[in-house]
């Protein structure tokens, strides 16, 4: 029980701290140009696989030659299987490039609490692809959900008194749209997944290294010809 309520304590303070980081990045008035989201993404995607790579390679007793085995044989000697992971690739890549767009033009706590509708997401996935039954106290929950993110995008007056005064830099509705379509495909590729995983006897840690292979080259190749394409413009484009 000890480690249960650990583990929720740091998801809770990794996930507020990340949300909080990442507002503060996209909003920092500072001199030249801002980061790309992009590059930001790929970054992560590598640390994922440099960390999945490690925990294979702990699961078969620190050996080289049992982690190359099973990276060639499970990855490279087995196309099909890790192609069937290229669509949530593709899409968790869409996702974590809307939620930088979406902190760029919303507050942290309307973020946040707007981004929850991905529980409602996937449950409706779960329920479509997966066949599951949902109770009534289940979708009663969802629709106490909705009704909460409904509250809190409706304006008041309070709101729109210092909005005359300072103008907001980015667009509210540029941002509620990123966080819907992200919940979105959150839910979806998250349901997409789980039933990969379900079929298959793959660990989990080499199925998450078939699933960053695909958008980090990508990525990757986006953000080089970025900067070479012109590395100044990206200083001019505000919060995006």
């Amino acid at each position: 029980m000890f480690l249960c309520y650990l583990s929720l304590g740091v998801l809770v303070f990794q996930t507020t701290s990340l949300v909080l980081t990442m507002r503060y990045s996209r909003t920092l008035q500072a001199e030249g140009p801002r980061y790309l989201a992009s590059s930001a993404v790929v970054v992560a995607e590598v640390m994922k696989i440099l960390t999945c790579v490690l925990l294979v390679f702990k699961e078969h007793n620190y050996s080289m030659r049992a982690l190359n085995s099973v990276l060639r044989q499970e990855i490279i000697h087995k196309p099909i299987e890790t192609l069937k992971l290229a669509i949530p690739s593709g899409i968790y890549t869409l996702q974590n490039n809307l939620l930088y767009v979406a902190l760029s033009n919303l507050d942290a706590a309307t973020y946040q609490v707007t981004y929850q509708l991905k529980i409602l997401t996937t449950a409706l996935f779960s329920v479509s692809m997966l066949g599951r039954r949902l109770g009534v106290y289940q979708w009663l929950s969802l629709l106490i959900l909705m009704a909460g993110v409904a509250l809190v995008q409706w304006p008041s007056e309070s709101a729109v008194a210092p909005e005359k005064e300072a103008p907001s830099t980015g667009s509210q509705f540029v941002g509620v749209t990123a966080v819907l379509v992200a919940c979105c495909s959150s839910g979806f590729a998250g349901v997409y997944f789980e039933k990969i995983l379900k079929e298959s006897k793959q660990s989990v840690w080499v199925r998450n290294i078939q699933l960053g292979r695909y958008p980090s080259p990508s990525q990757i190749i986006f953000v080089f010809l970025s900067y070479n394409h012109n590395p100044l413009m990206f200083s001019s484009l505000g919060p995006f």
